[in-house]
């Protein structure tokens, strides 16, 4: 209750997108090429559960939270799927990412913030030249899900497993708290999930101190 009570206070008074001024750094070459890797991927999205109903169960559960958003069933299932593989795929919790897509675009595919970061997860156009190709499009869905996860691991490796700073990264903002207890509150808030006798073989341990 506490957390939402934080998220409901802080979303009233954010802006309609959050996205800042992420900053465009030099990368190494193997951390380039290692990304490079992870972006090209071609594997198919699909949800990573041990059990197949435990995965129905998630995508029904998180499809009934984001019903307002997105009203069309299939839509949300579809991408629901592309967020939870994506996310495991890079080693991020799919509720934490759920709750950066609340506070980044509010699930709005199309969204362009005043730094021109763009799509549901708002990633910069200059990642496209520094570990894609010409031929991505950051308004489609895989393509957008695919470089934010990639590129928030890689500031979570940065940060050295600093889930909070790794935010502050992600948003522009490094060394400010209001972007990440936004997203530290929408994933505590509306998207935790911890279903009884459930498996979580996805769930993932952040440091999240300052």
């Amino acid at each position: 209750m506490k957390y939402r009570l934080i998220f409901s206070l802080l979303l009233a008074c954010a802006a309609p997108v959050w996205a800042g001024a992420q900053k465009e750094e030099a990368l190494s070459a193997s951390v380039a090429t290692t990304m490079q890797r992870s972006i090209n991927d071609g594997a198919r999205a699909r949800l990573v559960f041990d059990r197949p109903e435990d995965g129905e169960r998630w995508v029904q559960e998180m499809s009934r939270r984001l019903a307002r958003k997105i009203p069309d069933e299939f839509t949300r299932r579809y991408l629901l799927t592309a967020i939870h593989y994506e996310s495991v795929r890079a080693g991020l919790d799919p509720q934490m990412v759920l709750g950066l897509i609340e506070v980044e675009s509010g699930f709005r595919r199309y969204a362009i913030s005043v730094a021109g970061a763009r799509g549901l997860m708002q990633v910069m156009p200059f990642w496209v030249r520094s570990i894609g190709k010409d031929t991505h499009n950051l308004f489609d869905m895989h393509t957008n899900l695919r470089f934010g996860c990639t590129i928030l691991r890689h500031y979570i490796d940065i940060e050295s497993g600093n889930l909070y700073r790794a935010l502050g990264r992600y948003n522009g903002s490094l060394g400010k708290p209001e972007y990440p207890n936004l997203v530290l509150g929408a994933w505590r808030g509306k998207w935790s999930y911890s279903p009884l006798n459930t498996p979580a073989p996805t769930q993932v341990s952040y440091q999240v101190s300052k």
